[in-house]
């Protein structure tokens, strides 16, 4: 998410309802972002892969390196989709690793519901399970950033025998006991209803380096307009914020399925990231599997992999090849 300064004129906006996310629609319409907006974005020439998640839904996916190689499921966050790995799966790949990206729905090439309405923190959760079913991933190494934690996160302790380490980057699971601070509920509020929500500009005001407006527009590109931003538009309101929102209290019952997880567990943050920042340490205090790793906070802002990207891929890389 952006810098708590970039909202500083932001108001707050009233819940959609009491737990602040609205009620799948059934018959939401759905639409794809005509593929010549991905036409030659920079770095980003990797094969596309498509699943049908639901009947009329589709999810894209990046799939490179060899079927046989151990995988690393890279999930990304808001607003931003798999372009944000593009630095990232070169290495991988080359260090003999199967790099899987899916856009969630909403993102990226993947289909995207129109109304706002369509999309919950549960039809996301489902939407990744079928995708980790359909594709038959197992010992999984989950690399997760932002809402790819509140996905992946969940997912990981809840079908633990999938999962054989995590790297957690810039993420965490909330249960409701800690309220938001006011950077996050002006971000949540300028994200549903700010007349011009630019997301590559969003993309560029979380990162410490400056992007070049070749970078901006490809974040931009899967939303050619208004019509196609309704996933990254509700995003934010989806995070539980109240102890007993159902999605809080599944969370909690992550944690404490992670309080006896014992397989490594990494944590990589960004030292420029007003929110997220000091989260890492409560998967030290609680999860087993952190002791004795090399985490790591470096020089990076909210969306780390477009500033530290390379370092990100090379410290994934030792850490799945270090004894467990």
């Amino acid at each position: 998410m952006p810098n708590r300064e970039k909202f500083e004129t932001f108001q707050q906006e009233k819940k959609i309802n009491k737990y602040n996310k609205p009620q799948y629609l059934i018959m939401s319409k759905i639409i794809t972002t005509p593929l010549e907006r991905f036409d030659n974005l920079p770095d980003y020439n990797f094969s596309p892969n498509y699943l049908e998640i639901e009947p009329g839904l589709r999810m894209h996916y990046l799939d490179e390196g060899s079927k046989d190689d151990p995988i690393v499921l890279l999930l990304h966050g808001e607003p931003s989709w798999s372009y944000l790995y593009r630095k990232m799966i070169p290495i991988l790949v080359e260090n003999n690793f199967r790099a899987i990206a899916p856009d969630l729905i909403g993102f990226g090439k993947s289909d995207k519901y129109v109304e706002q309405s369509a999309y919950t923190y549960q039809k996301h959760l489902t939407w990744m399970n079928g995708f980790i079913d359909h594709l038959g991933l197992t010992d999984i190494t989950l690399f997760c950033q932002d809402w790819g934690g509140l996905l992946g996160l969940r997912i990981a302790a809840e079908r633990q025998d999938l999962f054989a380490r995590v790297v957690a980057s810039n993420t965490t699971l909330p249960t409701g006991e800690i309220p938001f601070p006011e950077a996050m509920l002006q971000w949540q509020a300028f994200a549903k209803s700010s007349p011009d929500f630019n997301i590559g500009q969003v993309i560029n005001m979380g990162t410490t380096s400056k992007l070049s407006s070749e970078i901006v527009d490809a974040y931009n590109a899967p939303f050619p307009t208004e019509e196609y931003k309704g996933g990254a538009r509700i995003f934010p309101s989806l995070v539980p914020s109240e102890k007993d929102d159902p999605e809080c209290v599944n969370n909690r019952k992550a944690w404490q399925q992670f309080s006896q997880w014992e397989k490594p567990f990494l944590t990589i943050f960004g030292d420029s990231d007003p929110i997220m920042l000091g989260a890492e340490k409560y998967f030290q205090k609680v999860i087993p599997g952190t002791k004795g790793q090399q985490h790591q906070i470096i020089h990076a802002g909210h969306f780390i992999q477009e500033d530290q990207g390379e370092l990100l891929a090379e410290a994934i890389v030792k850490f799945c090849k270090a004894k467990a």
